[in-house]
């Protein structure tokens, strides 16, 4: 079936069923406070549901009892094509309803907008594939390529209990495919007058979450010491929250940079001896903000442990830093953290992911495809490619030769601080936006 016969399967049951489907997705607590503490059950069984009764083959897979995953496949009509991986995690990070101006798991829909933990992060574009899918089995519409969905656990935490459990004992499941899209990606940003963005996320740094130990002569508190761990380790920490990394502009980096620049009239030669990063980032306004946390490795302090009564001094204490590294960073990372822990403070790696860079721009279909897509919804919007600060399910998939895209596309007005909801209080989502995502994933998956 050509570009130019397939229909746009998305009906009024399909905008109707993203809205409840988020409400209802949200009203299922998967809380994911980590070290395996969290169920995703109640939410994969959701799902198989409403797959199944659409004739799609859900399997459930678990690591340990309540830790489940969704995954089922789509047949394309085009069998010499590579498959395509559309996923989503259904945990979420914990939410206080103290906080909150609506409970948090009440999946409320008022003036417009579904509230609720997940509204962005991700059930959101659970529901939006759950809907598109759904569409194409009520209209008898199939993709072009083998189209594998999968619905993970643990994503909020390390994991294992998801997407790399699913990559490392059941890859089978995931047999052709070479490309995937999940979250944080192709939402709009808006970086000046009529300028309206759709990031894509073409590159994630790398997770580097470390754990620091600093040992030292236990002792009274009120005696001289200067084997002090507290101190030995405070002295660390400290140099890592000061130390300013210098710039590495990956590929991605760079065509994002390029564009965005471009967007706005602004020469950028991001090739030339002399470029300054800081000095373009300072012209690009609000458009700024995408781009910074990705031109340089980080590591923040999160967590410190030490002592157990204010008199004594104890032998040992810990910190937690969460690292990211670029691709191609992590040989800098290294030798820049056993530097500024010093010889007093040994350092290990926690939690670790690899860093990732898929291809953008002419020679790459599959982003060429989403650019279309949102191009067709939003004719005046542009989308340009970026690297994602933090990380996603995709990093575990990569183990299986799968590049993976952050395409989770909504349209949403001025004043809308999208990347300020992520794990944030009052986490929300506009029906239109969602009615924006159905109809750009249906374009786009049938055609990728």
């Amino acid at each position: 079936m050509g570009d130019t016969v397939r229909p746009e399967a998305i009906d009024a049951q399909a905008l109707e069923e993203v809205v409840r489907f988020t409400s209802e997705l949200i009203g299922i607590d998967t809380t994911n406070r980590g070290g395996g503490e969290c169920s995703e059950r109640p939410a994969a069984e959701y799902v198989a549901e409403m797959l199944s009764d659409v004739d799609i083959d859900p399997t459930l897979l678990e690591r340990s009892p309540g830790r489940t995953n969704v995954v089922a496949r789509i047949e394309g009509t085009d069998q010499a094509a590579p498959a395509l991986l559309v996923h989503g995690h259904l945990d979420v990070v914990p939410a206080e309803p103290a906080d909150w101006t609506v409970h948090p798991f009440s999946g409320e829909v008022r003036d417009g907008v579904v509230w609720g933990r997940g509204a962005i992060d991700m059930k959101n574009m659970d529901a939006m594939v759950l809907a598109v899918v759904r569409a194409w089995a009520r209209a008898g519409v199939r993709p072009r390529r083998d189209i594998v969905l999968a619905f993970t656990a643990d994503e909020e935490d390390s994991a294992a209990w998801g997407s790399g459990y699913l990559a490392d004992r059941h890859p089978e499941l995931f047999e052709g495919c070479t490309e995937g899209i999940s979250e944080s990606g192709a939402f709009t940003f808006h970086a000046g007058p009529g300028l309206r963005l759709y990031p894509i996320a073409a590159g994630e740094r790398g997770t580097a979450w470390l754990k620091l130990t600093a040992r030292g002569r236990a002792g009274h508190g009120s005696k001289v010491n200067r084997a002090n761990a507290v101190s030995r380790l405070a002295a660390a920490v400290a140099r890592i929250g000061d130390h300013r990394w210098p710039v590495r502009l990956t590929p991605t980096v760079k065509a994002a940079l390029t564009e965005i620049a471009a967007l706005q009239d602004i020469p950028a030669d991001v090739d030339a001896p002399d470029f300054d990063v800081d000095e373009l980032l300072a012209k690009l306004g609000p458009a700024a903000a995408l781009i910074e946390p990705t031109v340089r490795n980080s590591a923040n302090p999160t967590v410190l442990e030490a002592g157990y009564k204010v008199n004594v001094i104890p032998g040992s204490a810990s910190a937690y830093i969460d690292g990211r590294m670029l691709p191609g960073g992590e040989d800098e990372f290294r030798e820049t953290l056993d530097r500024l822990t010093g010889p007093d403070v040994d350092w290990e790696f926690h939690h670790r992911e690899v860093p990732l860079q898929a291809p953008v721009g002419p020679e790459a279909p599959t982003y060429e495809a989403m650019r279309a897509a949102i191009q067709r919804f939003d004719p005046g919007g542009h989308a340009v490619p970026y690297c994602m600060s933090g990380g996603t399910d995709a990093k575990q998939f990569s183990r299986l030769g799968i590049r993976g895209y952050g395409f989770s596309p909504l349209r949403l007005p001025e004043g809308f601080d999208y990347q300020a909801l992520y794990h944030g209080v009052d986490e929300r989502v506009p029906v239109d936006a969602l009615h924006f995502g159905v109809r750009v994933l249906d374009h786009f998956l049938q055609r990728a």
